[in-house]
């Protein structure tokens, strides 16, 4: 199935302070699967992880052994190495003393994710195998390195911004992948940004924490987290900045216009994806409150089946909202699709227009703004619809 929600085009470089080496190691039976980044030298990294009791080996063993420093990513898909106890683990230790002692860094400056299938197991060679052809001539784009991790992706996810501090430019760009098992808890299911100077640590987990809550902890394909949810910050640039409070705002809205793009990237190849669903909850109590709101509708199978089918069941948003258990008045809700009322003051608007609203159903885009009408809080949740392709794609995922 080709994504309605394709990008037109992917813009394509080879990034500077680091090498990408993509490869088909075997975890697929075509297409690349296996990812190498290696970084010039030996650079900042903040990350967050999945907070799932159930999280992957890579998790594990990232947040065992890293110290915020690093030299390498190994990232495979088509196998997530999740539930699968101590040889996880062993795998990961094997693979990774190989490449330490291929390009001379400590065992804990390499990080590494999995994605794909869980409670499989794999032989580590199909990774180190691979060690011996890692030539600067065969290095590859960044382009390259979003194919390489995709899993039932139907589109590689890139985005890049261009910016400019005290006369310098450069770029933060970053990859991700994600279709399925996607409702994140921390970051998203994978993700790696790249920022072209150097950044404190420091600053760089105000930049993950101002913006991760109204992006990637803001969509919702099918309500699951993965166990292999993880984000990745990378300062690869060497270029030093007067991170003044001025210039940290700019950099700052930059990293949240990338996390955005990415995330609704992330949204848009849901699996089997028909409809993009925007779920504003606005004037609640709380922000935690509209967040809880907003995603207990934009969850919600009735919900996700009607906007699949283009029928403007609002009766499904009520029911939506009352399971949440959250204090509300029903009396005080305003629900609209786009800019059409459909209920209001306890009951249907009055000034309901079917026609108005079946035309709007066929809109590729569907916005559900919910007022509550009990503060001055709000917040958004990206999701899609339900379709017989999402069915039809994780009923045979394995096979």
């Amino acid at each position: 199935m080709i994504s309605l929600f394709k990008p037109k085009k992917i813009k394509d470089f080879n990034p500077k302070g680091l090498k990408i080496y993509t490869f088909n190691a075997g975890f697929k039976k075509k297409d690349k699967d296996l990812l190498l980044i290696i970084f010039d030298r030996i650079i900042n990294v903040c990350c967050v992880y999945s907070k799932t009791s159930t999280p992957s080996a890579p998790i594990i063993w990232d947040k065992k052994n890293n110290k915020g420093k690093v030299k390498a990513l190994v990232v495979n898909s088509g196998n997530a190495n999740a539930h699968t106890g101590n040889h996880g683990l062993k795998i990961i230790d094997n693979y990774v003393k190989k490449l330490s002692k291929k390009i001379q860094c400590k065992k804990n400056e390499i990080l590494v994710s999995s994605t794909g299938v869980i409670g499989e197991k794999f032989n580590p060679s199909l990774i180190t195998n691979k060690f011996k052809i890692l030539k600067p001539k065969n290095k590859n784009s960044i382009l390259e390195s979003a194919k390489a991790i995709m899993t039932t992706d139907t589109f590689p996810k890139v985005s890049i911004k261009n910016i400019n501090l005290d006369n310098h430019s450069f770029k933060v760009y970053g990859i991700a992948k994600g279709s399925g098992m996607i409702q994140p808890n921390m970051g998203t299911m994978l993700a790696y940004i790249f920022i072209e100077c150097e950044v404190p640590k420091q600053f760089m987990n105000r930049l993950l924490k101002n913006n991760l809550d109204n992006t990637f902890n803001s969509i919702t394909v099918d309500s699951d987290t993965s166990t292999s949810d993880t984000l990745m910050m990378f300062s690869v640039g060497n270029k030093k900045i007067n991170l003044s409070k001025k210039n940290f705002k700019i950099l700052n809205n930059k990293i949240y216009e990338l996390m955005h793009d990415l995330s609704l990237q992330v949204i848009k190849d849901g699996e089997g994806v028909s409809k993009l669903i925007i779920v504003n909850v606005l004037n609640a109590r709380s922000k935690n409150q509209a967040k809880k709101i907003a995603f207990g509708i934009a969850n919600s199978p009735l919900v996700k089946t009607a906007i699949a089918g283009e029928d403007a069941n609002w009766g499904r948003v009520i029911m939506a909202i009352g399971k949440t258990g959250e204090n509300i008045n029903q009396n005080k809700i305003r629900v609209l699709f786009g800019n059409n009322i459909v209920c209001e003051n306890g009951s249907i608007s009055k000034k309901i227009n079917i026609k108005k609203l079946d035309q709007y159903m066929k809109n590729s885009i569907v916005e559900i703004n919910v007022k509550l009408n009990l503060g001055k809080f709000y917040h958004t949740v990206y999701g899609n619809d339900l379709t017989f392709e999402y069915l039809k794609i994780n009923a045979d995922y394995r096979s």
